[in-house]
């Protein structure tokens, strides 16, 4: 849930969005009232309908035949959300008192990450935790490991100081993104920023401002710019996996346009397109993607999952390593 209202927060970051707003309630607990409310915010404001080409119109008959007048509310919730999971997005949820419906992209791949393997066979026993960020030296001091679980909204100055001077003299750094599910868009740029020698464009966003399915804004530049004080400019690994996702499908995104900034691992789970939501007649509360992120060639199809340039997988067979952190050292050194 947390993960939830920060990711509508951060929307004004982006975009002045008072397009998007959404209509207030209509109080009304009539199942067929609340369906074509839901199905018709949908088919004006969901931005990813072309790109995953799903015909809405064959949806709506499909869940529109399930609803009755004497349904219970949890037949509702269950008709509603499964037409919700039909756009395929985590960034889409139903949300009532007594559930929330999900799709779970997450499971459309094999994880490849382990916290006890990183632990047991890579980290020291005095390994440091500075804010967010879980760190320690690897391969006798030469590379630095990031371990950044969630984009908590708490990267601050501080602890980005003390990580980047305390490894400013390795070869290079590993930052493990995998199963990170995203957050606050916030420290993405407090991130990057410490990676970057000069204003760069990272992708170019639109949002959408018409019923039409393919009614968006101009595409708009989204920028890093450096951060004045301590940065760091050798190679960094970013690893990645079908668990990383929104904040975290964002900064893969952003690698593709740093070049000192490499993606390990497997294709990431996408939810690039930032939610917004609103009420149903009957007070439950629903959200979906309202934008797309776009790649410096203005495509829209890391919606997605976000491509690795080294693919790598995990070896499920073998506990005693992480093949992922092994070919990011491997680069390195």
């Amino acid at each position: 849930m947390k993960k939830i209202y920060l990711a509508l927060l951060i929307i004004p970051f982006f975009f002045s969005c008072e397009d998007a707003m959404f209509e207030k309630d209509l109080a009304s607990t009539d199942p067929m009232t609340n369906f074509e409310y839901l199905w018709t915010q949908c088919d004006e404001k969901y931005s990813y309908f072309e790109l995953k080409n799903i015909d809405w119109d064959q949806i709506k008959t499909k869940y529109s035949a399930k609803i009755s007048n004497d349904m219970s509310e949890e037949a509702l919730f269950t008709v509603l959300g499964d037409m919700l999971t039909e756009l395929k997005d985590d960034h889409t949820n139903l949300i009532s008192d007594f559930n929330i419906s999900f799709f779970g992209v997450d499971q459309l791949g094999q994880d490849n990450y382990d916290s006890r393997i990183v632990k047991d066979q890579y980290l020291s026993e005095d390994y440091y935790i500075s804010g967010p960020f879980t760190h320690d030296f690897l391969a006798n001091n030469e590379v630095g490991y990031i371990r950044f679980g969630s984009f908590t909204g708490t990267v601050d100055n501080t602890n980005l100081d003390f990580i980047l001077n305390r490894y400013k003299n390795t070869k290079g750094l590993i930052l493990d993104l995998r199963e990170n599910g995203g957050g606050a868009v916030t420290d993405i740029f407090n991130i990057l920023s410490r990676f970057v020698e000069k204003e760069t464009i990272l992708n170019y966003s639109r949002i959408k401002t018409g019923p039409a399915h393919n009614d968006f804004s101009e595409d708009k530049p989204v920028k890093v710019t450096p951060h004045d004080g301590i940065r760091y400019t050798n190679k960094v690994m970013v690893l990645v996996d079908r668990g990383t996702y929104s904040a975290g499908s964002f900064t893969s995104l952003a690698t593709k346009a740093l070049p000192n900034m490499i993606l390990v691992g497997d294709t990431t789970g996408g939810g690039l397109g930032l939610p917004n939501g609103g009420q149903l007649p009957n007070g439950w509360t629903y959200r979906f993607s309202i934008t797309q992120a776009l790649t410096l060639d203005k495509n829209n199809t890391f919606e997605n999952g976000v491509p690795p340039d080294i693919k790598v997988s995990f070896d499920w067979d073998d506990r005693t390593k992480d093949e992922i952190i092994e070919r990011a050292l491997k680069e390195l050194l």
